[in-house]
Parts: C-alpha cells; sequence; structure tokens
C-alpha cells in the first residue's frame, strides 16, 4: 500500500461542508500542493496529529475556498496511515476540484471501502468490524445502529477470540497427547474436554440464533398488506404511515397497483406495500394488480393480512387464510369498534397471531407492534449484544458448530482424541476465517466490494 488515496468522504451534493480525505504516505507532500495555511509560519509538512490548520485551497495555481485541514499521523489515525482531511464547502464543483488537484499532485482515486480495507490490512480493526461499518451507515433504525456500533466497537471479535481461546488450548493438549506419546503428556479429562466443546458449540449456536433477528434490525423487512377490498388495509397503511399514503374510498378496487411506504413499527424499518384487494375482476387493470398483490405476499418477510370484523367471512376470506398459512403472517382482524360477524375460526392455526384492530380510529396498534417485533425475532435481542453481521461470517459460524457437534459425536462414540483433534482444529479454523485472521485475498476483496467509495 504505497500509494496515497483520496475520494469525497462525504454524501455527493450541497451541503454546508464536503471532507475530502487522503490516506497514504504522501498525503502531507500532497496537502502541501493544494492546501496554503493562513498563518505563513505554520508548515503543513510539521502539523502534529489531532490538529487543524485553517487556510486556502489552491487548484491549478489559483485560490478555489477556503476552509480547514485535519492532520492525523500514522499510526494514530482510521487508516493507520498518514491521513489528511480536507473541509472545504459544500457542494460538488468545489470538492471535485480539490480531489482532481489532489490527484494531479500524486493522488490515486480510492476504491470502495479501500480506506476500511487498509484500516483492516494495517490491523486497526478486525473483518468483524470493518463489517460493521458498512452496518452502521446503512442501519435501518436505532437498534440496527446499536447492533453495528457494538460489533464495530469489537463485542463480536472479543466472544470469538474467547471460543478461540479455549479451543487453541485444547488442540495444544490434544496435539500433544497424540503426537508425542513417549512424553507421557497426561490424557485430557473426559470431562473437561466435553465440557468446553459444549460450551463453544452453545455459545456458536447462539451467535447463529441471533443473526435472523439482527439482520431484521439492520436491514429491516418487507411486509405486504394483503385482504379483500374494503376491509381497510389502504387506512392501516396511513395509520401507520402517520398520512393519507394511500388513496381511501367505500369504493370496491381503488388501490389498483401496490402502494409503498417505508414506517417504523416495533422499531423495526417495515417496508410497507398496501395491495390491491383480492378478488375475482373483469378489469384488465385490477386484474394486474391483484397478480402484484399475490407476488407480493409471497415474496415478504412479513404478511399483515386484514380482515373485516363488522362482515362475515367471505371465500375471498377462506382463501387469504389458506394462503397465509406457513408464512410469517399477522391476522388482523379490523372495524372491532362495530358489531362484529366474522367467524375467526377460519383463521386458527394459519397465522402467527390474530388480533383485533380499528385501524380508523388507532386501535390495536401497541399489540401490533408487539406482535411484530415477536414474530421476526427481535422482542428480547440486546442491540448491545454480540452478533453476526453478514452472510459470510454466518457460514463460517455455521461451519465451527458443525465441526464442534462432529468433535462431540466423535468423543461419544468412542473414535477416539485423535478424531476430537480434528474436529477442534477445523472449528478453530472456521473462527479464524470469521474473524479475517484467515482469510483468503477473494474474500476481502468481496467484503469491502460492498462498501461505498470514501469509505
Amino acid at each position: 500500500m504505497e500509494s496515497t488515496i483520496v475520494a469525497l468522504a462525504t454524501p455527493p451534493g450541497a451541503g454546508g461542508i464536503a471532507v475530502v480525505r487522503l490516506s497514504g504516505p504522501e498525503s502531507y507532500r500532497i496537502t502541501e500542493q493544494v492546501f496554503q495555511p493562513i498563518n505563513p509560519n505554520k508548515k503543513v509538512s510539521e502539523a502534529k496529529g489531532y490538529t487543524a490548520l485553517f487556510g486556502h485551497f489552491i487548484a491549478r495555481g489559483e485560490t478555489l475556498d477556503e476552509g480547514v485541514a485535519l492532520f492525523f499521523r500514522a499510526p494514530r489515525s482510521y487508516t493507520g496511515e498518514d491521513v489528511v482531511e480536507l473541509s472545504c464547502h459544500g457542494g460538488m464543483v468545489i470538492a471535485q476540484e480539490l480531489i482532481t488537484a489532489c490527484i494531479a499532485a500524486g493522488a490515486a482515486p480510492a476504491g470502495p471501502g479501500e480506506y476500511t480495507k487498509r484500516a483492516f490490512l494495517n490491523g486497526r480493526m478486525s473483518l468483524t468490524q470493518a463489517e460493521a461499518v458498512m452496518d452502521l451507515i446503512g442501519a435501518a433504525g436505532r437498534q440496527g445502529a446499536a447492533l453495528a456500533e457494538s460489533a464495530l466497537n469489537g463485542a463480536l471479535a472479543r466472544q470469538i477470540e474467547g471460543y478461540k481461546s479455549q479451543l487453541v488450548a485444547l488442540a495444544g493438549h490434544l496435539a500433544a497427547w497424540v503426537d508425542f506419546p513417549e512424553e507421557d503428556v497426561p490424557e485430557l479429562e473426559e470431562d473437561t474436554l466435553r465440557g468446553t466443546l459444549d460450551e463453544v458449540c452453545a455459545g456458536v449456536r447462539g451467535l447463529i440464533g441471533s443473526y435472523g433477528g439482527g439482520a431484521v434490525l439492520r436491514q429491516g423487512v418487507d411486509a405486504a398488506i394483503v385482504g379483500s377490498p374494503n376491509v381497510g388495509k389502504s387506512t392501516l397503511m396511513n395509520l401507520l404511515a402517520g398520512f393519507d399514503r394511500a388513496i381511501v374510498t367505500p369504493i370496491a378496487g381503488t388501490t389498483r397497483d401496490v402502494v409503498e411506504q417505508a414506517v417504523m413499527l416495533g422499531g423495526v424499518r417495515v417496508n410497507l406495500f398496501d395491495t390491491a384487494g383480492l378478488r375475482e375482476t373483469g378489469d384488465v387493470v385490477e386484474a394486474e394488480g391483484i397478480r402484484r398483490s399475490r407476488r407480493k405476499l409471497e415474496e415478504a418477510g412479513l404478511v399483515l393480512a386484514v380482515f373485516d370484523g363488522s362482515t362475515p367471512a367471505t371465500e375471498e376470506d377462506k382463501e387469504l387464510a389458506q394462503l397465509c398459512a406457513g408464512r410469517p403472517a399477522i391476522a388482523l382482524v379490523n372495524k372491532n369498534d362495530l358489531e362484529q360477524r366474522f367467524d375467526e375460526s377460519i383463521l386458527e392455526g394459519k397465522f402467527f397471531r390474530v388480533l383485533r384492530i380499528a385501524a380508523g380510529k388507532g386501535g390495536g396498534m401497541p399489540e401490533l407492534e408487539q406482535a411484530v417485533r415477536e414474530l421476526l425475532g427481535v422482542a428480547n435481542l440486546d442491540p448491545g449484544a454480540p452478533c453476526l453481521v453478514s452472510q459470510r461470517q454466518l457460514a463460517a459460524a455455521v461451519s465451527a458448530r458443525d465441526a464442534l457437534q462432529e468433535g462431540i459425536q466423535a468423543l461419544d462414540g468412542g473414535f477416539g482424541l485423535d478424531a476430537v483433534s480434528v474436529c477442534v482444529d477445523d472449528a478453530l479454523a472456521a473462527l479464524c476465517r470469521l474473524t479475517g485472521e484467515d482469510a483468503s485475498e477473494s474474500v476481502i476483496e468481496e467484503v469491502f466490494s460492498k462498501f461505498c467509495v470514501g469509505k
């Protein structure tokens, strides 16, 4: 990493300031060519880390803007290299001119995730922490951000390190006993061996089990609001959105296409899709909307099936209940402020929960929020606890769990400690892949390719 890279570190577009970041061995030299301190007694080359200078930015020999240069000396910077952050006035013209001037002075344009990649390669963070950076940037809610922050602070890396320490001690003892029988190495007590394998396996299983809920908090979930015409789907959409997002009329077929709106429901970002009422129709446009509704129902990570509690159940209601069986679905019997005539027995055994609500008056929302949290597995999730944040980490954790389970089975089957030793080594290798200590170049490239430029 002998090159010095440059990129815009703030979102493109108009704003109060824009930050152009340099990282690499030539950061200070390049800054000297594009930045001139107001105080003539101050020199960029002599700037200490964690200091700032006010001055003018220079491009093609002319003053471009005034702003601030922040200096970070290696290794006490985000990347572990010399870093300079140039803060100019917001707007793409000025920032791009400044980047062009830095490139003309010898900097190379940064690729996606290159700053964080350098931080990883320079030992400033583990691969699990690096992956948490993008999760923190893209967190869909406060709890999702807390999960990412926990990973960024090393909670997951520390927990995995504890498991690895236990397995390393086992592997060392097993290897000595298997490979050097002449040294009279004491055999491991079976209770001690089993206890360690059980403890580490249970911990890894816990991480795997929490992955789904953590992913929901970080990324959100798509939710389809489905039901027959005029049961209150659009009214529910407007209630959850907090404004009139969908048109509400007593005319069947008013909603003829899928209407989308992102909301926070029970602390989870939910992308709501208000769909066309499910019914038989000869209207070509409405029929297309109904076809899209069915597709959304099949694709959604959460289904809110709405039924009209003030009318008897229809054949369409019964069909919808069957469609929802086996899906992550909650039944909402709407209009419970009116006389109830709906037979709820058709819903039994087909939904995670059946709730009575009054969408027109806001009734039943706390119960809905709690049901959503429980269905999505986030009701008891601790945002500060260690959590897997990517499919790559999940795959490595599953490999570690499988190896540990095979080790326990080998112990139970009397296959000998040499077989157990192989399983322990496999589990250790999987945990090293998880933290990035044994990550191949292709894995590293795949991880950082998902980052934005400038981070």
